[in-house]
């Protein structure tokens, strides 16, 4: 039998490779750069073509860059040196992307903190990273002062010395009626005002802060960090993400050259998602700034300001989360709205539904497309094809330069077509390791492989799919029952807006299946009824034996279902 061709080899390794688009090279070559380079580059090609909008207000590219100069040498003066972390807490505003770059030509390393974090989450971030400094909005101080005022579990924040406050009065509205629903006191602040030896000092200020012999530091090269992106805390505690500007400029360049028919200068993103996940960090705060686009953003999802924006705006790439585009599809004012400037919708943070993705093309006249990522990817690893060959109900084919593959979760052994195994992935996105956390980064990366959590298939074209994180993975009476799967079937009914199924506990069977159903307005269906079309659909150990009704779904900012929650609450109404 005569030896098979490197190229056949080759084909058989990575399947996917037949179905990439002619447009997209499976491979190509990332600069040994710092991520700022593209916001420099975007100055020169487009100085003044309009960089961020925001409630009607634009910075164009050449003040975007030169407020992220002011900021750098701001925090300088501060004492920020090259490699510290600075935590950034804020909601989508110019501030949240100028703040970005500021830090990273300080020569810092960015720490993205959740504004909706409670006061515990809050002391965990800022005590793991070891942050000198923490830019926020003056709404937000009276919790970061409460923290700062006590010693939290994780010890001692002796590194946080400053804050640096931004405020509604800083020439770029912040209605309250948008921002986070956030319950707290309506402290104030005062300029330069210590706390203890907590310095606070005004964001406005600061950008004047520039001394006459100070210098920024050279350019970071590809393979110093840039960023702590801090996990979901979806499957316990949060860890600080390692991510290089290698791992933000490589799956940046991967997802622009997914988006090969993108025109630089012309595409205005959509920003709903936070900026301060790892997904909007990418695809649409780097992405943009990359292809010199117009980054349009929102302080946070609101279904009827989203569509109001889209008529306005005209936006031509929209990522989101599948849960955002069922609240699109279900507003009343989705039929009335003009939503033809959508192109391109990107879709992560969890499975997209086949009616959705049918539903909202037919809305928008656009492409939606399933992909697949993790923070500890930066985030993306797979995608559908955009304008190419796509298979629904899969995530998709690896990036260029991705390998990708589905493994005995026990021994390791590779898996071939269509067996259900563990999926690991190696690539120039994947990231350094855990901050501080040495055994759990070995747990995860091996010889460069990042070991996803996630059970996966692959079919013979190389399209993989994901049915569920392993610890998700109910047992019942011996038999594997996959939640996603029996959440696919719930959602198929015509009065399910949303499903999440967890596993709970069951003397007979050891676990067994609970289902948490939102129904669509005006919907109401018995949870017998409900039983039957389960029964007709999957086989009867995977059938819900119990089911609540909800109004809505614990979920991330990024509108991922927080199965933890519900398991959590479960737990706590058997106590």
């Amino acid at each position: 039998m005569p030896e098979k061709s490197s190229a056949e080899v080759e084909q058989l390794a990575r399947p996917w490779l037949r179905d990439y688009p002619e447009e997209v090279s499976p491979t190509q070559s990332y600069p040994d750069q710092s991520i700022v380079q593209f916001l420099m580059n975007s100055v020169k090609s487009h100085p003044h073509h309009t960089a961020v909008h925001f409630m009607g207000k634009t910075v164009t590219y050449r003040v975007l860059y030169d407020d992220a100069v002011r900021l750098a040498y701001g925090l300088q003066s501060l004492g920020v040196a090259k490699g510290d972390r600075v935590a950034i807490m804020l909601p989508n505003c110019p501030q949240a992307v100028i703040a970005y770059y500021g830090v990273l030509l300080a020569g810092g390393v960015v720490v993205q903190t959740n504004p909706l974090y409670v006061e515990r989450e809050l002391e965990h971030q800022l005590a793991d990273s070891g942050a000198v400094a923490i830019i926020t909005v003056d709404l937000l101080y009276a919790r970061l002062s409460r923290v700062r005022g006590k010693v939290p579990e994780t010890g001692p924040l002796p590194k946080l010395r400053h804050a640096v406050i931004t405020s509604m009065k800083d020439g770029l509205p912040f209605p309250k009626s948008l921002l986070y629903p956030i319950k707290q006191r309506k402290d104030g602040f005062r300029d330069d005002i210590p706390y203890g030896s907590f310095g606070v000092v005004a964001y406005k200020k600061l950008l004047s802060a520039r001394k006459e012999s100070a210098e920024l530091p050279e350019p970071a090269k590809g393979a110093e960090l840039a960023a702590l992106q801090y996990t979901g805390g979806t499957t316990g505690t949060p860890k600080g993400v390692m991510l290089t500007h290698r791992n933000l400029v490589a799956n940046t360049m991967q997802i622009s050259a997914w988006c090969y028919k993108a025109e630089d200068g012309k595409e205005r993103f959509l920003a709903a998602l936070p900026l301060f996940h790892v997904f909007g960090l990418t695809v649409l705060m780097n992405m943009s700034v990359l292809r010199a686009g117009t980054l349009i953003l929102l302080p946070r999802f609101d279904a009827e300001a989203v569509l109001q924006t889209i008529h306005q705006q005209k936006p031509t790439i929209f990522p989101g989360a599948p849960t955002m585009y069922v609240a699109l599809l279900h507003h009343k004012e989705a039929a009335k709205t003009d939503l033809s400037s959508i192109n391109v919708c990107i879709s992560g943070s969890a499975a997209l539904p086949l009616e959705v993705q049918e539903k909202f093309e037919a809305l928008t006249g656009g492409r939606l497309i399933e992909g697949y990522g993790l923070s500890e990817a930066s985030p993306v690893t797979h995608a559908n094809p955009i304008w190419g060959k796509r298979k629904i109900g899969t995530i998709g084919i690896p990036l260029q330069d991705t390998e990708a593959v589905v493994i005995h979760p026990e021994t390791g052994e590779r898996l071939g077509v269509g067996e259900l195994g563990e999926l690991i992935v190696r690539g120039p996105q994947v990231m350094q390791g855990y901050w501080n956390k040495p055994a759990e980064t070995l747990q995860v990366l091996r010889d460069g492989w990042l070991y996803t959590g996630d059970l996966a298939t692959m079919d013979e074209d190389g399209f993989f799919t994901i049915m569920d994180r392993i610890k998700d993975v109910i047992i019942a009476g011996g038999f594997n029952i996959y939640p996603r799967e029996v959440e696919e079937v719930l959602f198929e009914h015509p009065a399910v807006r949303e499903a999440a199924v967890i596993g709970v506990k069951d003397e007979y069977r050891g676990e067994t299946v609970k289902a948490f159903i939102v129904f669509k307005e005006g919907w109401q269906v018995s949870p017998s009824q409900l039983d039957r079309w389960c029964r007709e659909r999957l086989a009867a150990y995977k059938v819900p034996h119990h089911y609540a009704f909800r109004e809505t779904l614990p979920k991330t900012m990024v509108g991922k279902v927080l199965r933890r929650k519900l398991q959590e609450e479960e737990v706590a109404e058997q106590k």
